[in-house]
Parts: C-alpha cells; sequence; structure tokens
C-alpha cells in the first residue's frame, strides 16, 4: 500500500507498515503502552451460542486499551506524531513549515487548529501545550460537556460551531485566515494522523506474541484508527475488521464497501458518539484496496449498550459507547460469528483469536450511570452524551462529526 498525501504536501510518506513501524519508534517516548486484557467470562459469554439451533466456535478476546492512553483514548497517538513531524519540519500536512531550524519558531507563534467533537480535540490540545504550541480546537456545540471541559483543561481554545460540516469548516477557515501560518491538524484524513493510530496495532502484536491473532476489530468513523490497522497488520496474516452503530445510517463503511464507493455525509446521533463521522478520503483508500480490511459489521443502539455495560461489569475498566463497538459486534452479530465459525471449521481449528480495540473511556460518568440502568429515557440518557448538547436543543442538527 503506497497512498501518498496530495501534492501540496511539503513531506512524502507513504501509507505502509514500514510507516507505521517508523511512527511507533518516533512516538514511543510521548505515549503510554497501553495493556492488553483477557478476561475469561467474556471470552465464555461470546463463545457461547445465540440460539440453540446455532454453533459457535470459542473465541478468545484481546482487550487492548486505548482507554488507558493518555487523554483517555487512541486519538493522542495521532496527535503527537503529527506533531512530532510539525516540529521536526518533516511533516506530511499541507502548509506545514519544513525549515527544521524554523519550525518551533514559528509553530509557538501561529500554533494548530482543528474540529472535533471530542477526543481528537483533547489529543491535539494536550500534545500542543505538551510542546508548547497554542492549539484553537472548533467543537460542535452538540459534543459531550465532558469531552469539551477536559478539552479546556488541556489549555486550548475552543470555539464552538453548528454541527453540520459546512458550519464547522466555515469556522476553521474565518480562524486559519485570521491567524496566518496556523496548520491545520485534521482528525483522520491526514497520512501522520493515520501512521500514528497504525502504531496501537504495532504494540498489540508484539504484547500477544508468541500467540498470532486471527483477527482485530476496531470501531470505525472517520478511518484513521482501522485505516492504520489495516497497515499495521498487512502481510502479518492477521485479519482485519470494522465495527459501526447501524442507528442513522452511522454505518457509511459498511454500506460504502457493500456499494463500491465512500459515502460522503452521516447524519446520525448513535450514542456511539465518536463515530458520527463518514470515512476520510485518505482512510478509504486504505480500507477499500483489496485485501486489506475484511469487512465491516453493524450493530443496534441496545447492543452497544450492553456490550458496554458487560465491559464495565465483567471487565471492571470504564468504556464510552464507542469503545464498546467491537465486543458488541463479536457478542450479537450473526454474520460474523458464523463467519469465524466457516474460518474455525475450514482451519480445522476450534478456537480463535481476536484482538478487540477499546478505544476510549471520555465518558461522563452521570450519563454513562443513565446509559447502563435499564428503562431510563433516550432524553435524559443523551445530554451527557452531547446527543441533546450544551445548548440543549433535542433535535440539534448534526452531521459528519468528527471524533
Amino acid at each position: 500500500m503506497s497512498q501518498l498525501m496530495d501534492s501540496e504536501s511539503p513531506v512524502k510518506r507513504s501509507l505502509t507498515r514500514d510507516s507505521v513501524l517508523a511512527a511507533h519508534t518516533l512516538i514511543k517516548p510521548h505515549i503510554h503502552q497501553t495493556p492488553v486484557l483477557t478476561n475469561k467470562t467474556l471470552d465464555r459469554i461470546c463463545s457461547t451460542p445465540r440460539a440453540p439451533n446455532k454453533l459457535a466456535p470459542k473465541i478468545n478476546l484481546y482487550l487492548k486499551c486505548e482507554n488507558f492512553q493518555k487523554v483517555g483514548a487512541f486519538k493522542y497517538r495521532g496527535a503527537v506524531h503529527a506533531l512530532l513531524h510539525l516540529q521536526n519540519g518533516t511533516s506530511s500536512l499541507p502548509g506545514a513549515p519544513t525549515n527544521q531550524t524554523h519550525s518551533p519558531t514559528i509553530l509557538t507563534q501561529s500554533g494548530v487548529i482543528t474540529h472535533s467533537s471530542g477526543n481528537h480535540a483533547q489529543a491535539l490540545a494536550l500534545a500542543a501545550h505538551t510542546f508548547g504550541i497554542p492549539a484553537t480546537i472548533v467543537m460542535p456545540h452538540i459534543s459531550t460537556p465532558a469531552k469539551i471541559a477536559a478539552t479546556k483543561g488541556y489549555g486550548a481554545r475552543v470555539i464552538f460551531s453548528g454541527s453540520t460540516a459546512t458550519e464547522r469548516e466555515s469556522v476553521v477557515a474565518q480562524l486559519m485566515s485570521e491567524k496566518p501560518g496556523v496548520v491545520l491538524v485534521p482528525p483522520y484524513d491526514a497520512v501522520d494522523i493515520i501512521l500514528g493510530q497504525g502504531t496501537m496495532g504495532i504494540e498489540l502484536a508484539e504484547q500477544t506474541a508468541p500467540r498470532k491473532l486471527d483477527a482485530v476489530i476496531a470501531p470505525v468513523g472517520g478511518g484513521g484508527m482501522l485505516s492504520g490497522l489495516a497497515l499495521a497488520f498487512s502481510g502479518t496474516g492477521t485479519r482485519v475488521f470494522g465495527a459501526e452503530p447501524s442507528f442513522q445510517g452511522a454505518d457509511d463503511c459498511k454500506r460504502g464497501l457493500e456499494a463500491g464507493r465512500r459515502v460522503e455525509h452521516v447524519s446520525s446521533l448513535t450514542i456511539a458518539d465518536g463515530v458520527r463521522t463518514p470515512v476520510g478520503v485518505l482512510p478509504w483508500s486504505v480500507i477499500s484496496a483489496p485485501g486489506m480490511v475484511r469487512g465491516v459489521f453493524a450493530v443496534g443502539e441496545e447492543e452497544i449498550r450492553m456490550a458496554m455495560r458487560l465491559i464495565w461489569e465483567r471487565v471492571k475498566i470504564v468504556v464510552e459507547p464507542t469503545a464498546a463497538l467491537g465486543v458488541a459486534v463479536v457478542l450479537f452479530d450473526e454474520g460474523f460469528r458464523e463467519m469465524v465459525r466457516v474460518e474455525v471449521e475450514r482451519e480445522g481449528r476450534d478456537e480463535w483469536d481476536v484482538g478487540v480495540v477499546l478505544s476510549g473511556g471520555n465518558v461522563d460518568l452521570d450519563a454513562a450511570g443513565a446509559l447502563l440502568a435499564r428503562g431510563v429515557g433516550q432524553w435524559e440518557v443523551g445530554r451527557g452524551l452531547g446527543v441533546v448538547g450544551v445548548d440543549g436543543d433535542c433535535e440539534p442538527r448534526v452531521q459528519d462529526v468528527a471524533g
């Protein structure tokens, strides 16, 4: 795989496994190597047939806990990778300074900017603060209050916008015009972001060795993580899968792969607020390439809630709804479970080892408690999760909300 950044990029960097390995070497001193947890009870539940006439092979889960990453989400990997290259004058981002001597000085004056509903916002805010770079974050009004507070707490300047792509991009463009030299660090649609996110795959393979994982499954929103994982496991024999919500068409990657073209817009208020966005152009070039991602599966809101509750109760860790997507697919998607059964039978085995990325743990605890409780109204659950939003609107317009 050798897709490059567009022709305006100052540095060309290939989207390859070798580039992911190089990214891991660069960012390793700046990130946490997040733990990989196993849980026999969770394995037993996942290996239990969902119906009397269904067969189920033994499934062993290896949970890559990115909720223990800095800022509580995998997004810090891509953000710190992008900023390290910005500082070194080796960035592939359009408009980035290319002189290694003057890059730090320029950055401390002009800074960086992005738009995000939460986890990328926090990641870029902390990475920028760490390197002494001013950061401006454009956040939609419906962002989770806890994520807004955390982003401000890391020292970023937060500017609110509407929740549609046009509104957010308009605010970003206006702010960039007011401050020449500021560099846009996208949430997912950039080579350095994709490579940074892929480093979790390198760690996961090392942490589970000498056992070779049969598959890895991860949430997919903008696609930076899924495309990075696909690169990290390229040529290793480990299959890569994506997990999405089905609510209000949030399963754009699944539908796009089935149709043979990228879905450009998503308007969903799924509880998995980190994936309310379509797959980006660069991630799509990897995800849709032959042999890179074996499939994407979609699950409903109640299935996400049940998986999240199970992780909290059985694994004893805090995860946000988006992070529960992979476990929800393994538990509830009969298409995935049948695929595993067929593969195990074909290979003459009786079990499959599956890595599952728990992408983050940034959730308002009051809202999470309401979500995990049975029989709670959607409106009451929604406020803390960003469905209702900081303005209290019950039916906000929402489109392509980057996590």
